[in-house]
């Protein structure tokens, strides 16, 4: 495997677990819209998801997928998700605590840097 071809499957992996963050994040503003009284129906939400998945799938058909990437990325979809709704529950506080949601999106947040090698050391002393 060349280095030439690392940085352009690095950039393919950070696209797709982006994407995925963002169909989290749509997938629950759909179900909030849903189920939520206070939370009004718009039709951004589910133009973005649909053009999230398209993309998704365009990705995984151009690149190959490593070994860490289909788990990175369904954490990256809970973020997402998490995050959305720990977000619509401080707007609306009589809906339910936030404390659950914010708690798993932390923890999320801290095993994906730590996978991505964010928050190893020993990383930053093999570079140097």
């Amino acid at each position: 495997m060349s280095n030439e071809n690392t940085p352009v499957n690095r950039g393919s992996e950070k696209k797709t677990l982006v994407l995925a963050l963002i169909a989290g994040l749509c997938g629950d503003a759909i179900l909030s819209s849903m189920t939520m009284s206070e939370v009004h129906f718009s039709i951004f939400p589910w133009i973005a998801i649909v053009l999230a998945l398209q993309a998704l799938y365009q990705e995984y058909l151009k690149n190959p997928v490593s070994e860490d990437i289909p788990l990175l990325g369904l954490a990256c979809f809970l973020v997402g998700a998490f995050g959305h709704a720990a977000f619509i529950k401080a707007q609306y506080p009589n809906e339910g605590s936030n404390f659950l949601a914010i708690i798993i999106s932390l923890v999320l947040i801290l095993w994906i840097g730590y996978k991505l090698g964010f928050l190893s050391h020993k990383k930053k002393e093999e570079v140097e």
